[in-house]
């Protein structure tokens, strides 16, 4: 899979650099996948939840969310948001 956009996660980990690390094995795995279906996508992050469109990764043992938009056929994944935990509970990322 190919991530759309690496500039999300550093302008993410400037302000929050305990995440560095974290998403930086997030990248890793989507990168090194090749998912077909929520279903493949469900075999490497079981706790991902599909809201919507979307789907939401747990980041640093859930301390953070990425929100991403999962482009199968075309082997893409979209960063929507990367969030705390407590701008995430807001919802106004829907």
């Amino acid at each position: 899979m190919r991530v759309i956009s690496r500039k999300a996660i550093r302008e993410f980990t400037r302000e929050n650099p305990d995440a560095t690390a974290p998403l930086s094995i997030w990248h890793k795995e989507v990168t090194n996948d090749g998912w077909k279906s929520t279903s493949d996508l469900r075999a490497t992050f079981r706790d991902a939840d599909i809201v919507g469109d979307k789907v939401v990764f747990n980041i640093a043992r859930n301390r953070y969310r990425l929100i991403a938009f999962v482009a199968y056929r075309a082997r893409k994944v979209f960063i929507k948001a990367i969030l705390t935990h407590k701008q995430y509970d807001k919802e106004t990322w829907k």
